[in-house]
């Protein structure tokens, strides 16, 4: 059984009907991370794969930057629904998975002496992340607005705000169960350079996926966990 995210069409559930002499080769090359030119048929939520070819090799990850790409790819398959038509589901996830898979290969050159740009590489993986749930949510209607208040207004910088769902960010008083309001336009920009805006960016993401997920927990999530 495979789930495959499909260029214009969202994800599908498929099974592969390939025989013959070839069966063997081709299923090995059925890969995370590969992009292939496909060819299925059904008409009903099960599909079946009758052939197709490797379109680009498949991205290699290891260490972080995998356990981040399979968060990527087990997400996806947990909140996507499968068999509705999304139109920008394939492209975003495709452009952020690039944008992982091009920053562990610039992990992997650096010099010795450019170590130190580990730390930073790391904030940008999970501005990645960060920005691939939200515009996913987005994607699924259930994103919400970091520009505006529940009102209409514009997010002050200086100003303080709690979220309520289905509602948005309401102005508040409460500073130390709020948001502020420079976090949210960092978010807004997809800006996590400050610690502060990367653990309410996450809080937050967690809370809205949520919803989506139920009580099963996502497995990647413990390959982040010590050991």
């Amino acid at each position: 059984m495979l789930n495959m995210l499909v260029e214009g069409v969202g994800q599908l559930s498929m099974l592969a009907r390939i025989k013959g002499k070839r069966a063997l080769r081709q299923n090995a090359s059925l890969q995370p991370f590969t992009c292939l030119l496909v060819r299925y048929a059904g008409k009903y939520d099960l599909k079946y794969l009758n052939d197709f070819e490797i379109q680009s090799p498949p991205m290699m990850f290891k260490g972080t930057d995998l356990y981040c790409a399979f968060y990527l790819n087990e997400l996806s398959h947990r909140i996507i629904p499968v068999n509705e038509p999304l139109d920008h589901v394939f492209c975003l996830y495709q452009e952020h998975l690039k944008q992982l898979y091009d920053i562990g290969n610039t992990m992997a050159i650096v010099s010795h002496e450019q170590q130190l740009k580990k730390a930073e590489n790391s904030e940008q993986i999970e501005g990645i992340l960060r920005n691939y749930e939200f515009q996913l949510l987005h994607e699924l209607g259930v994103g919400i607005e970091f520009d505006y208040d529940a009102f209409g207004a514009p997010i002050e910088e200086a100003n303080y705000y709690q979220f309520v769902r289905e509602v948005g960010f309401c102005p508040s008083d409460d500073i130390q169960r709020s948001f502020s309001g420079q976090t949210l336009l960092a978010i807004a920009h997809g800006e996590y350079s400050s610690l502060i805006s990367r653990r309410q960016a996450k809080a937050l993401s967690r809370y809205l996926l949520k919803p989506l997920l139920g009580n099963k927990p996502l497995k990647s999530r413990e390959l982040f966990q010590p050991r």
